[in-house]
């Protein structure tokens, strides 16, 4: 469960609706805080649905060692907030869906799906990360919202830390990479070019362990049926529950 939760939660923050109000701070000569957090905040509110390729890697601390993995992930917001998640893995071969209410991890090699309810799988110190799945978090309330180092990548993108104000055991840092350019054309135009404007997101949990997700290949908005959230066990697998 330890690295699902990993996952999801990742997956969760990058999907945020950001409720920042003006904070202080810059990154040198570019965007002011309360600038980059209102282009996540603007972007989120124009997404509906999101298909774009990850790579993710993990890094788990006890036995230093790194596990690697990519795929393509697709995201869906409902009308009443619901957000709804496909991971299809390529490396490792799984498959991590979620249609708001239940989540399925499908080990197919193994002929092995385990079940929960979503809310199940983040209670206790963990809501946080629910209500980021379902887009009904804010980020002012539970977190403490700053550019990381001097705000900017090697490439000129923003880079922002939230920590949580209540921090869980999976959920200790949060790291955002926002696009320059989207922010720019926020600045510029005060209209949304780009409604996923993140580029990469890292979790960090109480026990030194990292995920971090690079996204690539991003398309939003093109309309996604609900099917595709709800996984129909196959004949033959054992069905695993908590």
């Amino acid at each position: 469960m330890g690295k699902r939760c990993n996952v999801l939660v990742t997956w969760g923050v990058a999907m945020i609706a950001v409720l920042v109000a003006a904070l202080p701070g810059n990154a040198g000569s570019g965007a002011q805080l309360a600038e980059v957090v209102a282009t996540l905040e603007q972007g989120y509110r124009h997404l509906t649905d999101l298909q774009a390729d990850f790579a993710q890697r993990t890094s788990i601390a006890s036995v230093k060692r790194e596990e690697k993995g990519f795929g393509e992930l697709f995201m869906k917001r409902t009308t009443n907030g619901t957000a709804m998640f496909r991971f299809n893995y390529t490396k490792p071969h799984q498959q991590i869906i979620a249609n708001g209410k239940k989540v399925w991890y499908y080990l197919p090699d193994n002929r092995q799906v385990m079940v929960t309810d979503m809310a199940a799988l983040f209670e206790g110190g963990n809501s946080v990360a629910l209500n980021y799945l379902t887009g009904l978090g804010n980020v002012s309330s539970d977190f403490t919202v700053a550019f990381a180092g001097d705000g900017r990548d090697p490439r000129g993108n923003y880079v922002l830390e939230l920590v949580p104000k209540k921090p869980s055991q999976a959920l200790a840092k949060l790291r955002l990479t926002i696009s320059a350019k989207a922010v720019d054309g926020l600045r510029d135009s005060g209209a949304v070019r780009e409604p996923f404007p993140i580029l990469s997101s890292v979790v960090y949990d109480q026990l030194g362990n990292t995920t971090s997700i690079e996204y690539s290949r991003v398309k939003v908005n093109h309309g996604m049926a609900t099917e595709q959230f709800t996984f129909k066990i196959p004949k033959g697998v054992e069905v695993i529950k908590p």
